[in-house]
C-alpha cells in the first residue's frame, strides 16, 4: 500500500527549526573563555542567544559568497537586497560582497537593542538594559519591543525611547544614568597633601 504525501492545509503549525548550530567541539577552553568575555561584555545571559548571533552572521555571510558567484538577475537582485539591509544596519559602509565578509561578531552585538539603550545613556548597565526591555519599558516608534536581540537600523536610533508610562520615563529617577560627580578629598587626605608639601 503506498503512503499518500500529507498535503500542507491552511492553519497548520510550520516546522519548528533550529535558528543556531552549536559548535563542534564542546570543550575547547580557548572558545568557551572567548564566549564568556563576550557574554559578560554585552550582558548575555545564555550561549544558545549568542550562538544565535553567530549564526545569523553566518548566515549573511554566506549568502554573500553563494550570491556573488552567481551572474543571474535574481542573483543581483537578491545581492542588492541583502547589501540595503546591512548598510541600513550600519554593519557596512561600501554595498561590496568583501564588505559583508568583513563583519565581525561584536559589529553585530553592536547594533542589538540591548546595547543600544546603554549607548544612549538610558541604562546604567547591561543587565539594566536587558531588564528595562523584557519588562516591556522602552519603545521604538511607539511599539513595545521586548527582545533585546532585536537588532536596531539606522532609522530606529532616533525612535529609541522610554515609555512614558514607565517609572524610568522621568530622567530624575534613581536608576536612570547621571553624570558623575566629582568627590571632595576628605579631611585625611588634606592633611597627607599638608605634610607631602613639608
Amino acid at each position: 500500500m503506498l503512503l499518500r504525501k500529507q498535503q500542507i492545509k491552511m492553519g497548520d503549525i510550520k516546522k519548528i527549526r533550529k535558528k543556531y548550530s552549536k559548535p563542534s567541539h564542546p570543550w575547547r577552553i580557548a572558545r568557551i573563555d572567548e564566549e564568556n568575555a563576550i557574554c559578560k561584555e554585552y550582558g548575555i545571559p545564555y550561549k544558545t542567544e549568542l550562538w544565535k548571533t553567530i549564526s545569523k552572521l553566518g548566515s549573511y555571510k554566506n549568502q554573500a559568497k553563494t550570491l556573488s558567484s552567481l551572474t543571474t538577475a535574481q542573483a543581483e537582485k537578491e545581492m542588492n537586497n541583502l547589501l540595503r539591509k546591512l548598510k541600513g544596519l550600519a554593519l557596512i559602509e561600501q554595498e561590496s560582497s568583501d564588505a559583508i565578509l568583513g563583519i565581525t561578531l561584536k559589529n553585530l552585538l553592536d547594533r542589538r537593542l540591548q546595547t543600544m539603550i546603554v549607548k544612549k545613556g538610558f541604562a546604567k548597565s547591561m543587565k539594566q538594559s536587558r531588564q528595562m526591555i523584557t519588562h516591556r519599558h522602552v519603545l521604538i516608534n511607539n511599539k513595545i519591543l521586548t527582545s533585546p536581540s532585536y537588532l536596531v537600523s539606522v532609522s530606529e536610533e532616533s525612535a529609541i525611547e522610554i515609555s512614558p508610562k514607565s517609572p524610568f520615563y522621568s530622567s530624575d529617577h534613581v536608576e536612570r544614568l547621571k553624570a558623575p560627580t566629582k568627590r571632595k578629598p576628605r579631611v585625611s587626605e588634606k592633611k597627607n597633601k599638608f605634610r607631602s608639601r613639608r
